[in-house]
């Protein structure tokens, strides 16, 4: 079974999806969010594609480590879906994952234009790896 990971954003939610193993994340789309709630759907869907069996919402805190609206934002998207795919869904800090994102590809010379395509679903991976990594410490 795989692990979904999810960037949520004001505008879209980055997806990347693990492998089998649970051992690396790959970014595989962006979804776009609608005024209907139709990205929960599309997230449904995706999750029965992949087999996953369990989803990881980043967790945008405060540098100190408080959460705050943003943050209160994304805890209420993680309880929608994981009762729209009855899934365990954790989450898991965010912090910096989308300026990591933005340095990468800037280091990979990447256009703007580009680089706006794919900054979310960048910052997926990152936020999902990060997850996959701290379980095989254990």
């Amino acid at each position: 079974m795989r692990v979904m990971g999810l960037d949520y954003g004001d505008r879209n939610i980055g997806v990347a999806i693990s492998d089998a193993f649970q051992w690396t994340a790959q970014g595989i789309t962006v979804v776009e969010k609608r005024r209907d709630g139709g990205e929960l759907d599309r997230l449904s869907e995706l999750a029965k594609e992949h087999e996953v069996s369990e989803v990881v919402v980043g967790l945008p805190k405060n540098m100190n480590g408080s959460v705050g609206p943003r943050g209160e934002i994304c805890i209420a998207f993680a309880e929608q879906i994981g009762q729209k795919l009855e899934l365990p869904v954790h989450l898991w800090d965010e912090r910096l994952t989308t300026v990591a994102a933005e340095r990468t590809l800037l280091e990979a010379d990447v256009s703007r234009k580009k680089r706006k395509l794919v900054i979310d679903k960048m910052a997926a991976t990152i936020i999902l790896q990060n997850y996959l990594d701290s379980k095989t410490k254990r």
